[in-house]
């Protein structure tokens, strides 16, 4: 069965995504994205460590952080990361045992997809939107043009996505966009939290204001 997307991503309209140094660096991090209002947060599997620093970081954050695993290409690895507390699983490309893992479980499922023909077998296979990658290479129109044949299939644009460019793939119909290194900047190196959480406050704003609901 199909799990919906959580209320928190639909209304935050965020998922940041985060590629850190080790998992060691995770903590403090995150807890700053909660804090400033972005509770969806993507942990990736090139992360040195993250599998196996998901179920402390997991118990040390609030119930209202909804955390993720990305970059998911076994199922064992969606197993790992469902047991270690994953609330979402995120794939680079179609990756049907990773899908069918998370569908079984009934946990939430995005994997990602570029042409038309990929976006259709994600969302067959059960996924809880399709996340279209890389987004900035393909941009808004190419999401706008998705929608015409596939008006029932929620889309989330990840890969390369500047704060700037946000209003833009709202408008164009993303359920959410997925931010990396534009929100992150360079948190992981100079810790500065402040600076992290304008960014996030900037990302939210440009949300709403594109759904026309100001913060």
């Amino acid at each position: 069965m199909r799990t919906a997307p959580s209320t928190d991503l639909t209304a935050s309209g965020v998922v940041a995504v985060l590629r850190a140094p080790s998992a060691a660096a995770y903590l403090p991090v995150v807890q700053t994205l909660i804090a400033s209002g972005v509770t969806s947060v993507e942990l990736t599997l090139t992360t040195p460590g993250t599998l196996d620093a998901l179920p402390a970081l997991v118990s040390a954050l609030p119930h209202t952080a909804e955390i993720g695993v990305g970059t998911v290409l076994t199922a064992d690895h969606a197993r790992a990361a469902i047991d270690g507390g994953a609330r979402f699983l995120v794939t680079p490309a179609i990756k049907p045992d990773v899908i069918r893992v998370a569908v079984d479980a009934g946990i939430r499922v995005y994997p990602g997809a570029m042409t038309p023909t990929e976006v259709e077998a994600g969302w067959d296979l059960g996924a809880t939107a399709v996340k279209v990658f890389p987004a900035q290479t393909l941009g808004p129109d190419y999401l706008r043009h998705l929608h015409g044949p596939f008006p029932h299939i929620p889309l989330l644009p990840s890969g390369g996505i500047d704060l700037a460019a946000i209003p833009s793939w709202i408008e164009a119909g993303a359920i959410a966009v997925s931010l990396g290194g534009p929100l992150l900047g360079a948190v992981f190196r100079d810790q500065d939290a402040d600076a992290l959480a304008l960014r996030c406050r900037a990302a939210l704003r440009a949300v709403s204001d594109a759904r026309g609901v100001r913060r």
